[in-house]
């Protein structure tokens, strides 16, 4: 007989990693003073919002709700919402020797220094060169639209920034809303 999911250990899991990333979520889109702190404390909690919707992508609803997302969606969105995000949260796991966003970067060597072909790696391939894409999302704490461009790499040759990629603060908070989007999509109210 299969198992009623979620189980018990998905349960505390997924309340105790909701609820984290929803704080954090308030604090950075709520929050007027968090763009005041030190970049090393915003990154810190930048890097833990990436974390936790990276370990969330692995539970069936979230992996549904991106695969829908292909199909519903303006084109990429799911591809943003799952490989990008997964992609800086394993650049953020894998090269932990970064203290703010803007010092964030890779080349093909430093990803590839253990194994070839992994994640990363795999992504910046396939992305090379795509079309930038724009999103523009409405805050209503400002009560104004914000704009914001993801830039795919043109060279894998020489560092790439994640900064040169999405910007720090309205790369952030579209990131946070979109995967927030995602989350939401499995919580039931």
């Amino acid at each position: 007989m299969d198992k009623l999911h979620p189980t018990k250990a998905e349960l505390e899991f997924l309340s105790l990693a909701f609820n984290k990333f929803y704080d954090i979520y308030e604090e950075i889109l709520y929050k007027s003073s968090f763009w005041n702190e030190t970049a090393f404390y915003r990154f810190s909690k930048i890097k833990e919002a990436y974390s936790l919707y990276g370990e969330l992508q692995m539970y069936e609803p979230i992996k549904w709700k991106l695969q829908e997302m292909k199909i519903s969606r303006p084109p990429m969105e799911s591809e943003i919402a799952k490989e990008l995000f997964k992609c800086i949260r394993n650049i953020f796991s894998h090269f932990p020797f970064f203290s703010c966003w803007n010092e964030v970067w890779i080349t093909e060597e430093l990803i590839n220094w253990n194994k070839p072909n992994q994640s990363i790696d795999k992504f910046i391939k396939k992305y090379l060169n795509h079309k930038e894409v724009e999103y523009r999302f409405w805050e209503s704490e400002t009560k104004k639209m914000t704009y914001v461009s993801i830039k795919f790499p043109v060279d894998f040759s020489n560092k790439i920034f994640l900064k040169d990629i999405i910007s720090e603060r309205e790369g952030v908070k579209f990131s946070l809303i979109l995967m927030k989007q995602v989350m939401d999509s499995c919580v039931v109210k």
